[in-house]
């Protein structure tokens, strides 16, 4: 089964299938140093029984052997994956990436820019002590009651869709401390979607750094006044709340609810960077500020008032900009793809070299199925986000040896769709746990009742 995976794979792209042979596998190890044994889950087995073990929704570890046909024991498969260093993940998911760069570069530009959606989110794992130390759990949850949870950072593709980066720290990790870890992806020219939580000016002034563009929610907290040549008056003012004045200084009117204004560098350093790095960011940086509203039913918010680097009118209109902007949802489609659908937001590793190299795992299934999307929506004739990510994952997962890509299913266009944010199926009527385990059970015990 996992040459099947590989060969199916190589049928789309070359390149991206290469990465998983034993060629590729094996000189990632001998590079490192890593020396290894002649047995039935060598580097590449295990790698590929750990791929199959993601695309089957994380499956026990008990059901892979069967999946790779091979005559090994659930306990020698997971001690096969505990002997692979993180690194061999860390350099594969690499390599993968690197090799989707094409796709990357020539799918999904927006006047001929490449186009990245950011946002942060989290996953659950094991309550374990080192799990508990390394990550931490909510703090509205009992020591004993609820799990710990990593706070990750995700890049998406908006054209493909493809998971280029992904940043992982502890719970309490604020965003914009995770954020510059994938800025690393980030080429002169590139737009950045986000909300508003990254729409700060020391983020702006970063992805100016690196000749990036952002398009961003204006922040709660920012007042912003579309009066031509209104007064302002800087952040550190008390009177600014009272007078509902903005901090910015006005440049210029580029429509009704259009301008470019001038934002000051704030006094205080942010936590998540150095004061020599703050020394090095510039004092005022330009920033279009744009308003529209929504005309569609079913969104909370009616007016929208968004912040970016894209001060060009004519090469940029604002109806472009908020078209552009509306696309940053796509990133809760794909963080469902991947939590939900894939499995990824309950880990089931019990160490912190584990989680990272599920983690890594998870992001190279994840792109070998948009691989396929993409591949399928360019012989159907249709956009790669219409192809179904659950149809593709089954191809994916069942191919055989030489089994050609076969159509997928074309999800219907529905424009301005909205759902409520509600439940149908009711939960189970329990209490939460509020006490560890071990104590609920023994209150049971010392009353009487069997469990």
């Amino acid at each position: 089964m996992g040459s099947s995976i590989q060969q199916a794979v190589t049928q789309i792209k070359r390149d991206v299938g290469k990465a998983l042979d034993s060629e590729t596998v094996d000189g990632i190890c001998r590079a490192m140093g890593y020396g290894w044994r002649r047995r039935e889950l060598d580097p590449t087995a295990t790698l590929q029984g750990f791929l199959l073990q993601i695309l089957h929704g994380n499956t026990a570890c008990s059901h892979v052997p069967r999946l790779l046909g091979k005559d090994v024991t659930a306990k020698a498969y997971g001690l096969a994956r505990r002997r692979l260093p993180l690194e061999v993940f860390q350099r594969l998911l690499a390599i993968i990436c690197g090799r989707l760069s094409e796709c990357v570069d020539d799918t999904g530009r927006w006047l001929g820019h490449r186009v990245w959606v950011m946002d942060g989110s989290g996953c659950s794992m094991p309550d374990v002590p080192e799990l508990q130390k390394a990550f931490g759990q909510p703090s509205m949850q009992r020591a004993g009651c609820g799990f710990p949870v990593a706070h990750l950072m995700v890049l998406f593709h908006v054209g493909t869709g493809m998971l280029m980066r992904i940043a992982v720290a502890p719970l309490r990790t604020a965003d914009m401390a995770l954020a510059k870890h994938v800025h690393g992806e980030l080429q002169r020219g590139d737009i950045v979607l986000a909300d508003r939580a990254f729409g700060s000016f020391s983020h702006l002034a970063a992805l100016a750094a690196a000749g990036a563009y952002g398009v961003f929610r204006i922040q709660q907290s920012r007042i912003v006044n579309f009066r031509q040549g209104r007064l302002y008056l800087p952040s550190g003012c008390h009177k600014r709340r009272l007078q509902k004045m903005p901090s910015t200084r006005w440049i210029k009117r580029l429509g009704p609810h259009d301008q470019i204004v001038e934002y000051i560098k704030p006094k205080i350093c942010p936590s998540w960077l150095t004061p020599e790095e703050w020394s090095h960011v510039p004092s005022v940086i330009l920033v279009r500020e744009l308003r529209y509203s929504l005309t569609a039913t079913g969104y909370r918010s009616r007016t929208v008032t968004l912040m970016t680097t894209l001060l060009d009118a004519g090469r940029y209109p604002a109806k472009a900009i908020a078209a552009l902007y509306g696309q940053r949802w796509q990133v809760e489609t794909n963080l469902r793809h991947l939590k939900v659908t894939l499995g990824l937001d309950v880990l089931h590793t019990k160490s912190v070299d584990g989680i990272y190299k599920e983690l890594a795992m998870f992001a190279i299934a994840y792109n070998l199925v948009r691989l396929v999307m993409l591949e399928a929506a360019t012989r159907q004739g249709v956009p790669s986000k219409r192809i179904s990510f659950v149809d593709a994952l089954r191809w994916l997962r069942d191919a055989g040896l030489n089994t050609p890509l076969t159509p997928l299913i074309v999800l219907p266009e529905r424009p301005g769709r909205c759902e409520p944010r509600v439940r149908k199926r009711r939960p189970k009527n329990y209490p939460a746990m509020k006490k560890p385990r071990c104590v609920l059970t023994q209150a049971l015990w010392s009353k009487g009742v069997s469990t």
